[in-house]
């Protein structure tokens, strides 16, 4: 079982606290749970929380040694980490384990000097401030999340979602992701470079919404799903259907489609010996060809080596 220690420092941001556990803990494997989570302090008992929770964590940081991730949750404490933390993130590093945060907790992990020289992302308000801070982070601003060897940042709040169910589809693959998302009720896949800043993620119940439309394209991806076909179902046109797309997605439509149809490519390579040439068909991408070239982009693998990859795990 893949051990997950969850660093807890105060004021802790609640949300980004809770998400680890949430996601993680979904991921079952055949033979049982796929990952052990844990929260950890540097001082176990009450942990103050940016609002008015107090959270009571009853770990301290020997989870960290015992971890092979290890996630900083979201901080008000951008300044003066703990010492104590710091040592304990360079000695996971040392010892192999993959170093994450989610939000500012990048500014945990820039002064522990674990993203010197790396690409990194923070919730966007505070870019800038950790560009200005540690000028050798390579700081990329806007994005969900950035993954560079094995340190990985993201944005705060839904961001940490994403990242960590990315993090589960490199460990298990895309069907076990897509089963958590689908438990917890998550979008399947966003990737790591969409934007921070979409326009309307949660419309509200009055607000017109293409959730409807695609759940229904979803479960057409073997079929064209045209612009023309997707605004036919939405009951709008095509030019109000693709700024939806985007102030709800972040992608146009076409994108999305696209991005579906390769989490469902890797899916069935993943669960069934489909033939390649198949998997291309029931996916929705078409021919072989097309199904290699757009897995190359993704995951830098060939649909056999892709395949082949997972029989070994």
């Amino acid at each position: 079982m893949h051990r997950v220690a969850v660093l807890a420092l105060p004021p802790a941001t609640a949300f980004d606290l809770s998400i680890p556990e949430l996601v993680f803990g979904a991921a079952e494997l055949d033979d049982g749970p796929g990952y052990d989570v844990r929260v950890g302090t540097p001082d176990p008992g009450l942990v103050d929380t940016l609002g008015s929770l107090q959270i009571s964590i009853p770990h301290g940081l020997d989870v960290v040694d015992a971890a092979d991730t290890v996630i900083v949750t979201g901080t008000g404490a951008r300044a003066d980490a703990d010492a104590r933390v710091l040592a304990a993130l360079n000695r996971a590093a040392s010892a192999g384990a993959r170093i994450v945060s989610i939000c500012t907790g990048a500014f945990v992990l820039a002064q522990a000097g674990l993203l010197d020289g790396r690409r990194a992302t923070t919730f966007w308000p505070f870019s800038a401030e950790l560009s200005d801070r540690f000028p050798l982070v390579n700081v990329v601003g806007d994005v969900l999340f950035v993954e560079d060897g094995p340190v990985s940042t993201s944005a705060g709040l839904a961001a940490g979602v994403d990242l960590c169910l990315h993090l589960i589809r490199s460990d298990y693959g895309a069907a076990v992701a897509n089963n958590v998302a689908r438990l917890t009720l998550l979008a399947p896949t966003r990737i790591g470079d969409q934007t921070q800043r979409v326009a309307a993620p949660v419309p509200s119940s009055r607000a017109f919404s293409l959730a409807e439309t695609r759940a229904w394209a979803l479960e057409r991806l073997d079929e064209p799903l045209t612009l023309g076909a997707l605004a036919e179902h939405a009951h709008t046109s095509v030019r109000t259907l693709t700024r939806r797309f985007q102030a709800e997605t972040g992608l146009t439509p076409l994108q999305w489609v696209l991005q579906q149809r390769v989490d469902r490519a890797r899916e069935l390579l993943e669960t069934t010996d489909l033939p390649v040439d198949r998997v291309a068909e029931r996916s929705g991408l078409g021919s072989s060809d097309s199904l290699r070239q757009h897995l190359l982009r993704r995951v830098q693998l060939t649909p056999t080596a892709y395949r082949e990859l997972w029989q070994r795990q």
